[in-house]
C-alpha cells in the first residue's frame, strides 16, 4: 500500500481500534485460479505477544480447499471515508488552483491462514464475536440464547480461520496535508451533508485546536 508519510499510521493501537470499529474485512488470498476474496467479520486477539485475526466461515465457503493452511493472506479494514469537494477549500475563491479528493481509512493486516475445526474454538469464536458486535445494547443477544442442539447443528456448518499477522499497515488520509483554514472548512462542508459517513470524517478531519 502506497502510504506517503502525511498519511501512514504506525500506532498499532489506533489501527486496532479502527478494526474494532469496522470489523468487516475483505480477506484477499491467492489459490490456483487466481485472487481469492472473501469478506467477513473479523474480531482481534493478542495472546504470548502476537496478534491474530479470527473468522468463521460457512461449511460451503470452499477457501479452505483453494486457499491451503499456512498460505498468506491480506486482510483489508475500511474505515470512514468521504468524498472532498474543491468547493470545500478556502482559497478556491482566491485563485481556482484546488481540486477534490477523497478522505478515507485503511488497515492492511497480512498474515498467515490456519483454519480451525475444533469445536472448543469455535464456540470461544463465536462468544467472543458476538460479545463484541452485542457490547451496547439493551437487550443484548448471546450464544447461550439458542438451544443446544440448533447451536450445535450451526457448529458443524461452519469451520474456523486465524489470521496471525505479521505486518500491520495504517493509511488515514483524512486532509493533514492542508491547512488548518482548509481543515476547518472541509470539516464545517461535511457536517452539512446528509450522508453516514461525513460526520466521522469530519471528526477526523477538524484540527484539534
Amino acid at each position: 500500500m502506497y502510504q506517503p508519510p502525511a498519511f501512514k499510521e504506525t500506532r498499532e493501537d489506533v489501527m486496532l481500534d479502527a478494526i474494532n470499529e469496522h470489523p468487516l474485512a475483505t480477506l484477499v488470498s491467492h489459490s490456483d485460479d487466481g485472487i481469492v476474496a472473501n469478506h467477513l467479520p473479523m474480531i482481534v486477539e493478542q495472546r504470548d505477544g502476537k496478534l491474530f485475526l479470527n473468522a468463521h466461515l460457512a461449511r460451503a465457503n470452499n477457501l479452505i480447499d483453494v486457499c491451503p493452511d499456512g498460505q498468506e493472506a491480506l486482510a483489508i479494514f475500511q474505515g470512514p471515508a468521504h468524498y472532498i469537494s474543491a468547493s470545500l477549500y478556502p482559497s478556491k475563491k482566491i485563485d481556482g488552483k484546488v481540486v477534490p479528493t477523497y478522505n478515507y481509512v485503511v488497515v492492511h493486516a497480512r498474515g498467515i491462514l490456519r483454519y480451525k475445526h475444533d469445536l472448543r474454538w469455535k464456540l470461544g469464536h463465536l462468544n467472543a464475536l458476538t460479545d463484541n458486535m452485542e457490547e451496547g445494547r439493551a437487550e443484548p443477544w448471546a450464544v447461550s440464547d439458542a438451544p443446544a442442539d440448533f447451536l450445535a447443528r450451526q457448529l458443524k456448518g461452519i469451520y474456523g480461520l486465524e489470521l496471525e499477522v505479521t505486518d500491520l499497515l495504517g493509511k488515514w488520509k483524512v486532509s493533514q496535508n492542508r491547512k488548518d483554514a482548509d481543515k476547518h472548512a472541509v470539516a464545517d462542508g461535511l457536517e452539512t451533508e446528509a450522508t453516514a459517513s461525513a460526520p466521522a470524517m469530519a471528526s477526523l478531519v477538524r484540527p484539534a485546536n
